[in-house]
């Protein structure tokens, strides 16, 4: 029996599993057995045969499928194997794709259609674990569609919906999207208006969203075919776009330009009409109209931009002629000067907008009126779209400049550089004007009249705008780089070097930039260098030391060095008297020692500035140094060699300082004579020295390492300094010899402040062993003893150290500890010495923060003392929860303490320090903050509600001195409006349970203080409705001052007035019109005019209900309604 036979007897029921193995033995590549092969060799009724006898085999396995197959809650018991089944079908689909191979024309492929029709049906069954088999179908499917066969639109749309639907669901979709746009012919057969398409139609607007279907070639020309689908269809996907469009990147954005442009290109007839006026004029319109700020304002700039830039061909010229024709022109002329500003930049960047049709006579007039109204909107009344039409008139005259009639140039030059360079109601203008110009010189045409205009424009470099002096220099640096003209002859070398020794960073770093080869050609020789440095000196100290500052950026450190060593010799020349040459000069290879001095000359100042300068180059190249230790040591060794000889020659303060900066560059070893005199002199220091004095001394001893010493120093004299008990000696000191000098404690706190405010000595110190700091710590503790006599006794000790002193050796304490906290790695010991702190002002400072009585000479003397000794430890630890150190225990004892200091008879003098510490353990618990989210809940809302309780006190408080002593009332709240700003500013943007309770005190405060007011009244001339917060009371004018001063305050304000309003917490009249007055004051300043209408509508309802209730016949009552009412209405109507 040959194959043929053998493989259409095994296409039947019976012989299943001959079917099978042979199905088997074709997808096995070492077998020969091909089934196409076998097809193919068939003759027709053969072949129409098997097709027959494949139907009856597929319907009589499909009859076998088990129930969850066939209709849903149907039980039907099937001993059928599903995967005997599902083998079977895939042979079946299998034989049927082969066999569409080999179909020849005038075949009878009736039983092939009903297997298609079958398998069709199979495909809404399989679920995902069968992919195999559904690719098979899908591809079945798609091959009868590509076949042209009968029902092909059947078999079409699914290969399309399947293939489509994938590409959503594929990591890699790329194949799948060849596919698709394989079909998409399949569309042309697709009713756009049937309910039954509705399904694709989503799909196919999904593939705008995807970012894989923008960017992949055959993506592209599938998006693109879709706007030739139906013209209905092309609105569709414009607003599907465009309302993606704030969503695409930059590059998103590029590609889909590039997809509409490809579709207006292809389009023709109907379809092209729409895409220009739906799509390419509709951007064009929201580029004309779009604010600035929309967030898809760039993209639809990109977007005509893309449009713009492909000139040059007819048909877009024609395209954009057409389309800006109704609306560029007007928009041009609108009154509002952000349409005009828009319309500016695309109208520039289009030009010129003709018809290519039309003559050149008629061209040319286009153009020409074209050209006017460029000038035109050089003289718009505002100034962004000045800056527009400059940057516009820029670029035509950079890309039109060969084309252009010479006078049309000369008349926008002279525009730019006389007019708008020296815009004074402008520096946007003026700055636009000089980066401008930055794009015009990139034509070489321009440069000889930019040469003979741009001198004029020297006095920009000192323009009052830093942006302007900035863009001012950035197109010096183009014209030094287009090489247009000499840049000192546009702006002379002492100006510019006058500008570098004063300006900021940007304006600086760009000077340099330019004068850079002029006084460091690293070309040259290090002699050349030198000149040109002492030059630059003599010029301008300032700006000298300015410009090596930058250095190291426009060169390598290798040069820097070279310089350094190369300044070395040059101050050689000046002690070459006092020593010996050959000590000084390597060899004969430089220059002389007398050609040297010649160099420098007799002037010690340009020494001076000679010291400042290496100093600032070996400080611009210490990481460099660190990493080539062999030229560390080289530079260490030649200085070294010297430096002893530059303090005996280099006496003035100039130099001095400069030398001993000098000297904390290198290896105490290296500088011995000066070394170890540093100790001493700090020791020998008077108190109330210049920080000038000490601080480089300081930052010496640190960067040799000798830190232990100036703690030492410190110890010692703070232990010195406290007052003995009795005539115990410490016997467990060292014995050492040394200097006899007496204790300087507040030298010693200087010295400590200095070394703790300068980072590179703070982390010096840090990184001690525990010993002295923890020595240290102990000691200033001890100063305790010392604040307290001070407190309790009304009688001077001239003995004991000043209160001062003692103040500063407190708050050093719990300063030092912070710092310490934040260095140890495990524990709290020295937050809980803070806390032991909090307690001991509890305990002893408290009891004397009392009233001062005139005839009470102790208490008037404690108790400002008492509140100076809070406050700064209040100030302290604001500063350690500040940074974070504090944790929940911290917390609580301080606002403990806190509470305390308020329950004090004068504690509500440290109201201020006391709201600083509420902020910033509420703002510990802000969302953003990640402290935060390490905090329990119960923790969390314990902490908060002491926060708000307090809060309530100090309001209570603030009322309280208002009442009994006015003047002192008004500047205790003036002093408390920082803290209040910054706290409820943390406030609002907690909506947690525990603060919400502060706006409630605050509106509570506001209102009650407004209503004894309005009772007070008696006559109804008295019932003003206010304008301002200084028309209302003292406590309500300054809450309300710092509410209005926040926007987001201002909402969480009226938030609370709307909450208070709904419940009925306030419903009798004067409580209502104190309620419209706080709104009439909001409403004048023009803030969160939603919030202020529903809390209008709020207090409405409630004066509607007192209406119906009827009005007190007394005529204030009368007044103040009457006054509500209108009030009201005015606020509803706005």
């Amino acid at each position: 029996m040959s194959k043929r036979d053998a493989f259409l007897s095994a296409a039947c029921k019976e012989n299943v599993k001959d079917f099978l193995h042979y199905i088997q033995l074709h997808k096995d590549k070492a077998e020969p057995f091909d089934v196409e092969e076998v097809v193919h060799e068939m003759p027709r009724k053969q072949r129409e045969a098997l097709w027959g006898k494949l139907v009856s085999l597929l319907q009589d396995v499909l009859q076998e499928l088990p129930s969850d197959r066939g209709e849903e809650g149907m039980e039907v018991e099937s001993n059928a194997d599903p995967k005997h089944v599902l083998a079977v079908v895939d042979g079946v689909t299998l034989v049927a794709i082969v066999s569409l191979k080999v179909l020849q024309d005038g075949d009878t492929y009736k039983c092939l259609l009903e297997i298609a029709h079958r398998l069709h049906d199979v495909l809404a069954s399989l679920s995902d674990s069968e992919s195999p088999l559904h690719l098979h179908i899908h591809t079945l499917c798609e091959a009868w569609w590509k076949k042209g066969l009968q029902e092909r639109e059947k078999f079409g749309r699914t290969a399309f919906l399947i293939s489509l639907q994938k590409s959503f669901i594929l990591k890699k979709p790329g194949v799948e999207i060849q596919r698709v746009w394989g079909l998409h012919d399949v569309l042309l057969s697709i009713d756009y208006t049937s309910n039954d398409n509705k399904q694709i139609i989503d799909l196919l607007l999904q593939c705008f969203h995807r970012h894989i279907y923008i960017t992949n070639e055959d993506g592209k020309r599938f998006l693109v075919f879709l706007f030739s689908w139906n013209i209905n269809f092309i609105w569709v996907i414009h607003g599907t776009i465009k309302n993606q469009l704030e969503f695409y990147s930059k590059t998103m954005t590029s590609n889909i330009t590039e997809i509409y442009f490809r579709a207006w290109k292809k389009a023709s007839g109907d379809f092209l009409d729409t895409i220009e006026s739906s799509c390419i004029q509709d951007f064009m319109q929201n580029a004309i109209l779009l604010r600035r700020a929309s967030p898809v304002h760039a993209k639809v700039r990109q977007i005509v931009s893309y449009f713009h830039s492909r000139k040059g061909c007819n048909q877009v010229d024609k395209m954009l002629y057409n389309l800006y024709k109704p609306i560029l022109w007007k928009a041009l002329n609108a009154p509002n000067f952000e349409v005009r500003a828009n319309a500016t930049l695309l109208f520039t960047e289009a030009f010129p907008v003709h018809d290519p049709d039309q003559n050149n006579q008629n061209i040319d007039e286009a153009i020409q009126k074209q050209l006017d109204t460029a000038m035109g909107l050089l003289n718009d009344p505002h100034p962004a779209v000045r800056s527009n039409a400059t940057l516009g008139v820029c670029k035509i005259l950079a890309k039109c400049w060969e084309l252009l009639p010479p006078t049309i140039i000369t008349d926008f030059l002279k525009k730019l550089v006389m007019e708008l360079a020296a815009d004074t109601s402008s520096p946007d203008v003026r700055c636009s004007v000089f980066k401008c110009l930055s794009i015009v010189l990139d034509n070489a045409l321009c440069h000889p009249l930019l040469e003979k205009l741009l001198p004029t424009l020297k006095y920009s470099l000192h323009d009052n705008s830093e942006k302007v002096r900035t863009a001012f220099l950035d197109m010096l640096i183009k014209v030094k780089a287009v090489r247009a003209a000499k840049f000192w002859d546009i702006c002379s070398m002492d100006h510019l070097l006058a500008r570098l020794a004063i300006d900021s960073h940007p304006v600086s770093k760009r000077i340099v930039d330019l004068l850079f080869k002029s006084f460091l050609p690293v070309n040259e020789s290090e002699r050349e260098w030198c000149c040109r440095c002492i030059t630059l000196i003599q010029m301008n100290p300032m700006a000298a030391r300015k410009f090596y500052r930058f250095a190291h950026k426009h060169t390598a450190p290798t040069n820097i060095i070279k310089l350094i060593l190369a300044i070395r010799r040059i101050l050689n020349s000046c002690i070459q008297s006092d020593c010996d040459v050959s000590e000084l000069n390597d060899s004969n290879k430089e220059n002389s020692v007398q050609a040297d001095h010649a160099l420098l000359g007799k002037d010690k100042t340009v020494a001076s500035s000679l010291l400042e300068v290496v100093v600032i180059l070996w400080r611009s190249v210490e990481k460099a140094l660190k990493h080539n230790k062999e030229a560390q040591k080289y530079t260490f060794a030649k200085f070294g060699n010297v430096m002893s000889k530059y303090f005996s020659t280099f006496e003035d303060e100039r130099s001095t300082v400069a030398l001993i900066q000098l000297a904390s560059f290198m290896p105490p070893s290296a500088v011995p004579t000066f070394s170890c005199g540093v100790l001493s002199r700090l020791r020998k220091m008077d108190s109330g020295v210049l920080a000038t004095q000490y601080g480089q001394l300081l930052d010496c001893m640190c960067s040799w390492g000798q830190a232990t010493n100036i703690l030492e120093l410190i110890t010692d004299w703070l232990t010195e300094a406290l007052p003995k008990q009795g005539n115990k000696t410490n016997t467990s000191r060292k014995v050492r010899i040394q200097e006899t000098v007496e204790a300087k404690p507040d030298l010693a706190l200087t010295y400590l402040e200095y070394l703790f405010s300068h980072t590179s000595p703070r982390e010096e110190v840090l990184a001690l062993s525990p010993g002295p700091l923890k020595q240290l710590h102990t000691v200033l503790g001890n100063w305790k003893t010392v604040l307290y006599t001070h407190l309790s006794t009304a009688s001077e000790d001239p003995k004991s150290p000043s209160v001062d002193v003692a103040l500063k050796a407190f708050l050093y304490y719990s300063r030092l500890g912070a710092h310490l906290q934040h260095n140890s790695s495990e524990g709290r010991e020295y937050l809980l010495s803070v806390e032991n702190v909090a307690v001991w002002v509890a305990e002893r400072v408290l009891p004397f923060l009392t009233k001062t009585d005139g005839d009470d000479e102790d208490s008037d003397k404690s108790q400002p003392l008492a509140t100076q000794i809070t406050e700064s430890f209040l100030t302290v630890c604001r500063d350690i929860l500040l940074v974070g150190l504090g944790d929940e225990t911290f917390k609580g004892q301080i606002l403990h303490l806190c509470s305390l200091i308020l329950l004090s008879e004068a504690g509500y003098l440290c109201i201020p320090a006391i709201l600083t510490i509420l902020k910033e353990v509420a703002d510990s618990y802000a969302p953003e903050n990640k402290q935060a989210q390490e905090h329990p809940e119960d923790e969390t809302a314990v902490i908060l509600g002491v926060v708000a309780n307090i809060f309530q006190k100090i309001i209570e408080l603030l009322a309280c001195r208002l009442r009994k002593e006015p003047e002192e009332g008004k500047l205790l709240c003036q002093s408390s409006v920082p803290g209040l700003t910054d706290f409820l500013q943390v406030a609002q943007t907690l909506q947690m349970a525990p603060l919400g309770g502060v706006f409630s005190t605050v509106f509570a405060v506001i209102i009650v203080e407004k209503q004894r007011m309005l009772q007070k009244i008696t006559h109804p001339e008295e019932v003003i409705i206010p304008e301002s917060v200084e028309d209302m009371p003292p406590l309500s004018s300054v809450l309300l001052s710092v509410i209005l001063k926040s926007p987001s305050v201002t909402r969480a304000f009226l938030t609370e007035v709307g909450s208070s309003l709904d419940s009925e917490a306030i419903s009798t009249l004067p409580e209502l019109a104190a309620v419209l007055h706080v709104l009439a004051i909001i409403r004048h300043t023009g803030q969160s005019k939603a919030g202020l209408k529903s809390a209008a509508i709020s207090v409405q309802q409630q004066l509607h209900k007192l209406a119906v209730t009827g009005v007190d016949s007394r005529d204030i009552q009368r007044v103040v309604y009457e006054s509500s009412v209108k009030t009201l209405n005015e606020m509803l109507d706005s």
